[in-house]
């Protein structure tokens, strides 16, 4: 470990990691990890461009999906190189520099990915509790205001934590548990005092992993209770059916996102492969799977699909 230096001195860098234990058969693990950023690719891509390409589609709705797939591919495009040169290339060396602007990027998107999906279920709830004012209410305008602020709330909720890890020395292992840079795995390395970053770090999670859930738990209580007043059932299904999308996101990002903070906290002695692999369920779970729930589920993304597959036919 002698070519560890700390952050106030000449170069330094970090070690990631691949899959603990199956080195040997980096080059194979490496197939299904392609596949799986070639889905969340081309899924959000293909998602953008529908929506860009149908006007009909230029509603509230179909806005913040399509803010929901940039920062699927924010988040796909900012795990990808080191994962991908680690696997095929063995390249484990990561500078200081490039590790923690992966740093600021990755939590950054999956704070936006967050965010996205608290804006969609007041989206959702003003459709289905408030329909005649929801062109009134969601304008373009204010749609616009929606994005600048989550926007800014990522960046302001980020850069301290960022700051706060980066005054500290990095005097142990440079030896991290993963093939990109999180926050939980970095500050694992610093022999200096944590006790503010923790509580920042706690802050955060209450901030953000703990209170947008419990938005967006709300604003559906506020939805089932404006559904079971309709008086049909087939009404209910209806409006309820609208929210399902929406509903398997929020679970596909909370879910793994919750495992990966646990196994962190709780689970520290277990196996090194058990960590790789809720992070990886946790970064790339999102990205792959919005695009194939929103194109499965929603009827006009599906349709904006076959007519931009049988348009590039044509020509």
């Amino acid at each position: 470990m002698s070519e560890v230096t700390n952050t106030t001195k000449g170069p330094f860098y970090f070690i990631l990691t691949g899959i603990p234990g199956f080195e040997a058969s980096h080059i194979w693990i490496s197939i299904p990890f392609c596949c799986l950023y070639t889905i969340s690719i081309m899924g959000n891509t293909t998602i953008l461009n529908v929506i860009r390409t149908e006007p009909s589609l230029h509603q509230p709705m179909y806005l913040f999906l399509s803010m929901l797939a940039l920062t699927d591919l924010g988040l796909t495009l900012t795990t990808l190189p080191t994962v991908m040169q680690l696997l095929w290339f063995n390249i484990r060396k990561i500078s200081f520099e490039a590790c923690f602007a992966q740093f600021f990027f990755l939590h950054g998107f999956s704070f936006m990915e967050s965010s996205v999906l608290l804006a969609m279920s007041f989206d959702r709830y003003v459709a289905i509790c408030r329909p005649l004012h929801y062109a009134t209410i969601l304008t373009n305008e204010v749609i616009a205001k929606i994005g600048l602020a989550i926007i800014c709330r990522c960046v302001l909720a980020v850069l301290p934590s960022l700051f706060l890890l980066k005054r500290l020395p990095f005097c142990h292992s440079h030896l991290l548990s993963h093939s990109y840079c999180l926050h939980q795995d970095m500050i694992r390395l610093v022999c200096g005092d944590i006790r503010f970053n923790s509580w920042y770090g706690f802050a955060l999670v209450l901030l953000i992993i703990v209170m947008d859930p419990l938005l967006i738990v709300l604003s559906y209580a506020m939805i089932l209770k404006s559904v079971l007043g309709v008086a049909t059932w087939t009404e209910r299904l209806r409006a309820l059916n609208n929210c399902l999308s929406h509903i398997l996101a929020v679970l596909v990002l909370y879910v793994p996102m919750v495992g990966v903070s646990m196994t962190h906290r709780f689970a520290k002695h277990a196996s090194p492969l058990v960590h790789v692999i809720m992070a990886n369920m946790y970064l790339l779970a999102p990205p792959v799977m919005n695009p194939i729930i929103y194109s499965v589920k929603t009827k006009q993304i599906r349709q904006g699909m076959f007519r931009l597959l049988f348009q590039r036919k044509v020509h």
